[in-house]
């Protein structure tokens, strides 16, 4: 559950931040997706996600300036967010401490 003070923050410091610690989401990502514990359904939102990314088609063309670019940006941050809210929270804690990091909100 996120602090009144996580919820404060501005999206700017917010992404900063999940820059900073992109390895370790990475890594986090990486462990429940293999982890039995953890439906399909989050690891389908995830896999799809990173399938529409990687695939040819767009909902929003590319050719669109910023719009097309950007939303696939958009879908892999909400896709990621959504998986980490659907995974069980004492795996993602236990993955999270197993990696040094604490677990995302």
């Amino acid at each position: 559950m996120s602090t009144g003070a996580e919820r404060t923050r501005s999206p700017r410091v917010r992404a900063f931040e999940v820059l900073v610690h992109l390895p370790n989401l990475m890594r986090l990502y990486w462990r429940l997706v293999r982890d039995a514990r953890v439906s399909i359904w989050p690891k389908a939102l995830l896999v799809g996600a990173v399938a529409y990314v990687v695939l040819p088609f767009d909902l929003i063309p590319d050719a669109i300036p910023f719009v097309g670019e950007i939303d696939d940006l958009v879908i892999i941050a909400v896709a990621a967010h959504w998986f980490i809210q659907w995974c069980p929270p004492d795996v993602v804690r236990e993955h999270a401490a197993a990696i040094g990091g604490r677990a995302p909100v």
